[in-house]
């Protein structure tokens, strides 16, 4: 492989298969299209006998008391922190590094944002930089299992109930994954999640809130459900108010992509195991392989990626001669693999919504309009989340276990990081700015 020449320098691609249909998702069939077929042929499309049947099919998966169908993910998670109490004056604490959607609903709630650092194995919020983020105002910590990679649980829910904290899991990257052998969304006290069509559990457009709290369950029914809480509403302080939405939201999931989810529930775990063989088997091929790193937890841990959505590696320029991660990934392209390129998500403490932006007419930026202690000078702590995207690099995401194709990937890396010195020459460096504010790197 040492002596390969490299396809961006003339030499020939690594990767030659007709790869078919290996990153086809969701994979959708005849039982799909029938379920949603009637759905429309009974018009029923608004209603929400479907939606309920699914929330019982979530609900029995997970292994959680309740499950709330919504029309997406953010509205999952809006419906997740009014649960939760969030409202005029308080904190949630949230990595900068996620979807935007993680967090940006508290502006929604009257509330701000205060950005705690990653880790920078899991990427995932960092248990040891919670507690300088925490004030009297604080209610929740949001914590994203991102790119499918469980967060430190047991840390997190330990300093949530030392501060009396409430902790809201954002599972849109990471369905079906587990944390010392638990199912994510399920270990905190609310989960929320998207079940786009991009993302692993892919329904359509739509999203899931579960829980164990009875009261965080009705509040988020009574927050954006009206057509349900006439039935399901115990909470006495809820009660006077049934009939109309105390956030004046409509979130319903509409039924195509309920029914839709039916199907794709039932078949995901078996789904999500090809997906798992092939993701590990793909980074089992490249141990050892200098200057790059699985983004994945450790073999016997009993945590496990959850979905692979948007899969990461991990970059290490100093083992490779300072080699930057964007020429690196464009050595990788030429390889033949579409889909590497560096970075993640920028910071969202780095965008003008968080910095600047008068959204509501306050007459300060919407972030400080109703905080007591001006939140964005915790950002400037935020070391690891800063340098963090020069140290990523996005991989293949494979939905079938064929040995010979992954293989071929494999090589291509392989083949770049075993060459890296013929590309320190023409190395221009990094630009100013890796990645996007969606959910995958500019392209």
């Amino acid at each position: 492989m040492s002596g390969s020449q490299l396809a961006v320098l003339g030499g020939t691609k690594a990767v030659i298969a007709e790869l078919g249909n290996m990153f086809t998702w969701p994979i959708i069939t005849q039982e799909d299209e029938e379920v949603a077929l009637d759905v429309l042929r009974k018009g029923a499309m608004s209603g929400t006998e479907v939606t309920q049947q699914f929330e019982d099919d979530f609900r029995q998966w997970l292994g959680v008391d309740y499950a709330l169908g919504f029309n997406n993910g953010t509205s999952a998670l809006l419906a997740a922190m009014f649960g939760c109490g969030v409202g005029v004056g308080d904190e949630v604490i949230c990595p900068s590094v996620t979807f935007w959607a993680s967090c940006t609903s508290a502006y929604t709630l009257g509330a701000t944002v205060v950005f705690a650092d990653i880790d920078p194995i899991t990427l995932c919020i960092d248990p040891k930089a919670i507690e300088r983020c925490i004030s009297e105002r604080t209610k929740a910590i949001i914590v994203v299992h991102y790119f499918g990679y469980p967060a430190d649980m047991d840390e997190i829910m330990a300093i949530a109930q030392k501060h009396n904290l409430k902790v809201i899991e954002d599972v849109s990257h990471a369905h079906g994954g587990k944390y010392k052998g638990r199912n994510l969304g399920a270990i905190g006290h609310v989960g929320g999640m998207s079940l786009m069509s991009g993302k692993a559990l892919a329904v359509g457009e739509a999203g899931m809130l579960v829980s164990n709290d009875r009261e965080i369950y009705e509040r988020a029914i009574a927050f954006g459900h009206y057509e349900r809480n006439d039935n399901e509403i115990q909470t006495a302080n809820l009660k006077p108010y049934i009939g109309l939405p105390s956030g004046g939201y409509k979130f319903r999931m509409h039924q195509l992509s309920s029914a839709v989810g039916r199907v794709q529930l039932r078949h995901y775990d078996a789904r999500h195991e090809q997906i798992s063989l092939a993701m590990n088997y793909f980074w089992d091929l490249l141990e050892g392989v200098q200057g790059i790193r699985a983004h994945r937890p450790d073999k016997g841990s009993g945590s496990y990626m959850g979905g692979w959505y948007a899969a990461r590696g991990h970059y290490r320029p100093e083992e490779l001669g300072g080699l930057s991660v964007t020429r690196f990934t464009e050595a990788v392209r030429a390889e033949g693999v579409g889909d590497c390129y560096p970075g993640c998500n920028i910071p969202l403490h780095k965008h003008p919504l968080f910095t600047e932006a008068d959204v509501y007419n306050h007459g300060k930026p919407t972030r400080i309009a109703n905080s007591s202690r001006d939140v964005r000078q915790l950002d400037s702590g935020l070391t690891v989340t800063d340098a963090i995207s020069e140290r990523l690099f996005s991989v293949p995401w494979f939905k079938h276990y064929r040995k010979d194709e992954i293989e071929q990937y494999a090589n291509a890396l392989r083949k770049v990081a075993s060459n890296y010195q013929e590309l320190l020459v023409s190395d221009q460096g990094n630009p100013p700015i890796l990645g996007g504010w969606s959910m995958f790197a500019k392209k």
